[in-house]
């Protein structure tokens, strides 16, 4: 068995603690610095702390903290240990916390103001002990376990299409097999300031030796985040790249004036359609911009830059070619079964938690497990990877990117969403400017669907970028 990749990344870290202790290793939405040297003592005292109450290898940590310093001294405490920091998935709200409790089964909690407070509102959490987290007689650098590299470190839960939260575990040689990959797209160096909000790249940036910066406000909130505070956050800590969803470099780029200093813009957790990456490049031209295609189950897939999409990819857009989301990474094998995509390889999970949600996602072909994303596409004679959008979104040979890419393109539309299930489909767009009449008659070009104007279109409520298709076909039903 290799060495430990968790340790690596823990050593990565140490190393850059080391090397630059005073350097900047993340600054929250209010500015409050963490160095790479404090961050260490923070994560130091807590492994004590925790290894205090009885924490140790192998043992489940619930940990129910906000994207902050603490976060990731906690998260960085339990790696020490060789304990599994376990993370439920906000948006499935407290039954499908205890859902996740019951699964995962969490020998004690790691929880800030907010996460306490839930717990008295949770049966599940109500009987698990909160951990201390300071251990002020600190007289080491903190322990620092040695486990396989097949042993769980993070345990996640995803929604998932039927709403249920399925668990995923991640070995500590997955963490750092889908840190490798993700750092061959972004190529962290530890001169980076990022201003991100995915909070999986901030761990990958500890590891690189770079800074992380929050957007100022809720990052659980990224639709409604303040433009002007962010850039004020760019140009107060010296940012140069932003890794963060399209609901967020949506905002920062709303009435933009000057450009960015950006050398370079990663987004993705959502689809990244061609109005954001053409504006994207007005606001920020000097930025090489990446739009990355992935799921929970495996990260990336596939990625494109924007120089690399074509007059005749533009032009294929727009006429309901669907979305372009680039070449699949190396190690990922994608196909299309029916109209589904499926991927394989080393860095795609190999099944949740309970292995009963496998059923309806994993398959096996020529003898390699393969993962159903559940999201339709096509690959074209160039290998690139299409999106058509969600399969069970789908109907009557209508796939929802295929039609809403197209109507992006339309002047003045801002948001479009297809319901395919009603006959005609309905169309459904936000904008300005824009007429209804005139907007069907484009809408009919690309099927039997006509076209309704509304002021707002329902979003997830993890990342604000993807539709909220239940939410709006409720919403149009009940208008």
């Amino acid at each position: 068995m290799g060495p430990n990749p968790v340790t690596l990344l823990l050593e990565d870290f140490l190393g850059h603690v080391e090397r630059r202790p005073d350097v900047a290793a993340l600054v929250d939405g209010r500015g409050r610095v963490t160095s790479y040297a404090k961050l260490a003592q923070m994560s130091a005292q807590r492994a004590i702390a925790f290894r205090t109450a009885g924490i140790g290898r192998g043992d489940v940590v619930l940990v129910a903290r906000g994207v902050s310093p603490e976060l990731y001294a906690t998260l960085l405490a339990l790696f020490r240990l060789g304990a599994v920091a376990m993370f439920p998935e906000p948006a499935a709200g407290l039954a499908g916390l205890a859902v996740a409790v019951e699964a995962a089964e969490p020998k004690a909690m790691a929880a800030g103001v907010l996460g306490r407070a839930i717990r008295l509102l949770s049966p599940a959490l109500r009987r698990l002990p909160v951990l201390p987290e300071d251990h002020q007689s600190i007289d080491s650098d903190g322990p620092l376990e040695s486990v396989g590299d097949e042993e769980p470190a993070l345990i996640t839960f995803t929604s998932g299409s039927t709403g249920r939260p399925k668990g995923i575990v991640r070995s500590t040689g997955f963490l750092r097999l889908q840190h490798d990959l993700l750092e061959r797209v972004r190529q962290t160096t530890p001169d980076d300031v990022d201003l991100i909000s995915l909070p999986v790249f901030i761990l990958s940036n500890l590891a690189a030796g770079a800074t992380s910066v929050l957007p100022p406000g809720k990052i659980t909130r990224p639709g409604r985040l303040d433009p002007e505070r962010m850039r004020r956050q760019i140009a107060t800590f010296g940012v140069n790249r932003v890794v963060a969803p399209p609901a967020v470099c949506a905002r920062l780029i709303e009435g933009v004036h000057e450009p960015p200093p950006l050398n370079a813009i990663f987004t993705g957790g959502g689809p990244v359609f061609p109005n954001l990456l053409k504006g994207l490049n007005a606001a920020a031209p000097d930025a090489i911009i990446h739009a990355v295609y992935g799921s929970t189950e495996a990260e990336p897939i596939a990625h494109i830059r924007f120089a690399e999409i074509s007059a005749s990819d533009w032009a294929a857009m727009a006429a309901g070619a669907g979305l372009l989301a680039g070449r699949p990474i190396p190690e990922a094998s994608v196909s299309i079964r029916g109209d589904e995509i499926t991927v394989a390889g080393p860095h795609v999970n190999r099944g949740y938690l309970d292995p009963r949600a496998d059923a309806s996602t994993k398959f096996t072909s020529d003898g390699v497990l393969r993962h159903r994303t559940g999201d339709a596409g096509r690959i074209d004679d160039q290998g690139r990877l299409w999106l058509l959008g969600r399969c069970e979104a789908a109907a009557r040979g209508l796939y929802p990117f295929a039609v809403e890419t197209a109507a992006l393109s339309w002047d003045g539309v801002r948001q479009a969403a297809l319901l395919a299930d009603r006959h005609p489909a309905l169309l459904v767009v936000t904008g300005s400017g824009l007429d209804e009449a005139d907007l069907t008659r484009r809408a009919a070009a690309l099927g039997d669907v006509q076209c309704r104007v509304v002021k707002t279109i329902p979003l997830d409520r993890r990342h604000n970028s993807k539709i909220d298709y239940a939410a709006l076909r409720t919403r149009i039903d009940r208008s």
